[in-house]
C-alpha cells in the first residue's frame, strides 16, 4: 500500500523488557487472545467500540480466530498491523498495539497508532514500559513522519 515504502520489511519479534516482547498476532494466538480480549472487554469496548465496534459483547473463540485470521493476512500484504504483547514464552498475551493507515484523505498524519493492556496491568510497570516505548518505537523503526496516536 502507498502507505509503507515498498521495501519495508515490518518488524517480526520486538523486545519490550526481559520478560515481554511485541510480534505480529497471527490467527493461532486465539487461545491467548480470546481470554484477554474479553476479560477486559468493557474497558476496550470503551476505548474502541464507538469506531470500531469492537470487542462486542457477544464475541465468540471462533469470531475472535477468524478475527486475527484477517489480522494476519492483513499484516502480510502490508495494509495494517495488529502486534500483540507476549510473555516469554507467549502463554500470555498481555494486549495489543495497532499500526493502521490513516482513512481520512483530509487528514495528514499518515499512521494511527493505538495499543492497549489487558485489565490486571493497567497502571503497573508494564503499561508504563509499553507506553513510553510504542512512540519510540514508531519513530525509530517506522517510516512515518506525523502518526497519530490515538483512536
Amino acid at each position: 500500500m502507498a502507505w509503507l515504502p515498498a521495501d519495508f520489511a515490518h518488524p517480526t519479534r520486538v523486545p519490550l523488557d526481559g520478560e515481554h516482547h511485541l510480534r505480529p498476532i497471527r490467527e493461532s494466538d486465539v487461545d491467548v487472545d480470546y481470554p484477554a480480549v474479553m476479560g477486559s472487554r468493557q474497558r476496550l469496548w470503551s476505548l474502541y467500540g464507538e469506531k470500531w465496534g469492537w470487542p462486542p459483547a457477544d464475541m465468540t473463540h471462533e469470531h475472535d480466530r477468524v478475527d486475527l485470521a484477517r489480522h494476519e493476512r492483513e499484516q502480510d500484504a502490508h495494509e495494517s498491523f495488529n502486534y500483540a504483547l507476549f510473555n516469554a514464552d507467549e502463554t500470555e498475551l498481555y494486549g495489543c498495539v495497532y499500526i493502521d493507515p490513516v482513512e481520512d484523505p483530509e487528514r495528514t498524519d499518515d499512521a494511527r497508532i493505538s495499543w492497549w493492556v489487558v485489565d490486571d496491568r493497567v497502571g503497573t510497570d508494564l503499561e508504563r514500559a509499553l507506553d513510553a516505548f510504542v512512540p519510540r518505537w514508531i519513530a525509530e523503526v517506522w517510516p512515518f513522519t506525523s502518526p497519530h496516536y490515538g483512536i
